[in-house]
Order: structure tokens, then sequence, then C-alpha cells
């Protein structure tokens, strides 16, 4: 009989991600890189700006900022994982996607109304960007709820054998 056989579901659900594969890995460089570079530029044309900016200006650049580091956490949140995640990294994304599309499409709704130019344009762009982060964040849950209810389904099995 082999090593693997021997073993209980949940010494085989632990293995399952005892460490990121290689596009997992590929994409949390990703999101750091991505998250990084974004905050260093925005603190950079930030910091660049003369004089007293607008209130306005400044949230958006904080927000701004505020999303690439939230990304590059994530990024780097999901290199230090060494357990399995069961689609939590999906989530997680998903719902920065989510508050990203959100704010940027009500702040720029905000800004275009301020200017007169009307919010229609930007209500329109940006709900499609946040109806599609809300797809993914649901896709994403989905995904997370079939995989743990299939680990709870493993386990109960091993348990009563």
């Amino acid at each position: 009989m082999t090593e693997e056989a021997r073993r209980s579901a949940r010494e085989t659900i632990e293995r399952l991600e005892s460490s990121l594969s290689r596009g997992m890995r590929v994409r949390a460089v990703a999101a750091l890189v991505a998250g990084l570079s974004g905050t260093v530029f925005m603190a950079a044309l930030w910091l660049g700006e003369g004089g007293d900016l607008p209130g306005h200006t400044r949230l958006a650049f904080a927000l701004l900022t505020a999303f690439c580091l939230a990304w590059a956490g994530y990024g780097g949140w999901l290199l230090t994982r060494r357990v399995p995640l069961f689609a939590t990294d999906r989530v997680i994304a998903a719902w920065i996607g989510v508050a990203a599309s959100v704010t940027t499409t009500a702040l720029v709704a905000g800004v275009a109304a301020h200017r007169g130019t009307g919010p229609a344009p930007a209500l329109a762009v940006g709900g499609l960007f946040a109806v599609t982060a809300l797809t993914l964040a649901v896709r994403a849950h989905l995904r997370r709820a079939a995989l743990l209810r299939r680990m709870r389904e493993l386990t109960a099995g091993s348990e009563d054998g």
C-alpha cells in the first residue's frame, strides 16, 4: 500500500495547496508589483502638485493610493499563505474590485456633477465596471462555498469510516 492511500481526508485536503501554484505566485507577484508601482506613481503625482489642492483632488489621490496599497497588501498576503485558501483569495480580490469600482464611480460622477457636465456618462461606464466586479464577487463566493462544502463532505466521510 502506498503512503498516499494511508492519508486521511483532512491530510489530503491540507496538502492540496500547501504551497502556491506557479500561476498563483505569478498573480500574487503581479498584484504586489502593480500595487506598489501604483502607490509610488500616485504618491509622486500627489507630492509633485504645487500649492494647496482642492479637497476633491486630495480625496481622489488618497483613494487611488489606498486602492493601490490594498492591491499591494493583497499580493503580499497571498505570497505568504502556506495553507489551503479555498478561493478566499478570489473573494478578497473581488471585493477590492467592487470597492474600487463603486468608489471611483461615485467620485467621478460627483466631480462631473460639480462641474455641471452631467454624471450620466460616468455613471454608465462606472456602473458597468461595478456590475462586472459584483458579478465576479458573487462567482468567487459561490466557488468558495462549493469548495468548503466539498471539504466538509470529505472530512465527514473520513470521520465515519
